[in-house]
């Protein structure tokens, strides 16, 4: 964490922009893990690849373009919607209400917005699930970014347009250490979620988050100021 800068100084903050998955939901619900599976299956039936096969396209189509579906896309020229339509529907019963987090968001001041990699439809589902999709505004998704995904920087610069950001009055939070870099680098400040997953500490050594936290909800009552400052 930045030392100069302490949870208490974001209450003033005017648009807080957060990542979805395995951010605002504790990594252990495993979602994407379905996710992964229907990826494969889906990229599997529409090469005529063995499932085998299927994941090696997957995981390098995911490492040169930012998302398995771009891949997709600017290989196979394949239609973006029934892919995300496919690999969106799966069983989200695993979530549960996040009172904490609900509590700190109706505390927090400031415009709050989605910006994710996956569709606005799953996004919606699972702010319902966690009871807390009242308090965002926008969702921003894949398809709002033209299907150019996080850390490239084209789609930061859509966010902070189209939601008329002032990017030194914003926070941005996220998983995926990389993903913050964008955000930084146009002043926004920043929070790392860190999980267990080794993918989401790709290029990690390269961010410098303003803070780091492995529970948002507690994170965010303390900012919220529900409860004393451990600082």
């Amino acid at each position: 964490m930045n030392a100069q800068i302490k949870p208490q100084d974001l209450r003033d903050i005017d648009h807080w922009i957060f990542d979805l998955d395995n951010t605002l939901y504790p990594v252990s619900a495993n979602l994407f893990d379905q996710i992964d599976k229907k990826m494969c299956s889906y990229i599997a039936d529409y090469l005529g690849l063995s499932h085998a096969e299927a994941y090696k396209v997957q995981k390098s189509y995911f490492r040169e373009h930012g998302t398995s579906l771009r891949g997709m896309m600017e290989n196979h020229d394949m239609d973006p919607q029934p892919y995300l339509d496919n690999v969106h529907a799966i069983d989200l019963s695993v979530l549960k209400e996040d009172t904490q987090m609900n509590a700190a968001l109706h505390q927090l001041p400031g415009q709050k917005v989605i910006f994710t990699n996956a569709a606005t439809n799953y996004a919606l589902n699972v702010l319902e699930k966690l009871g807390i999709g009242h308090h965002f505004s926008d969702v921003f998704d894949i398809a709002d970014a033209d299907f150019v995904p996080k850390p490239e920087p084209a789609p930061y610069d859509t966010v902070i347009s189209q939601f008329d950001i002032d990017p030194k009055s914003a926070v941005m939070v996220d998983d995926i250490a990389r993903n913050l870099r964008p955000a930084a680098d146009r002043g926004m400040k920043t929070v790392w979620v860190k999980t267990d997953r080794p993918w989401a500490h790709a290029e990690a050594d390269t961010v410098t988050p303003d803070f780091t936290t492995t529970d948002l909800s507690a994170w965010l009552a303390e900012v919220a100021n529900l409860k004393p400052s451990a600082h």
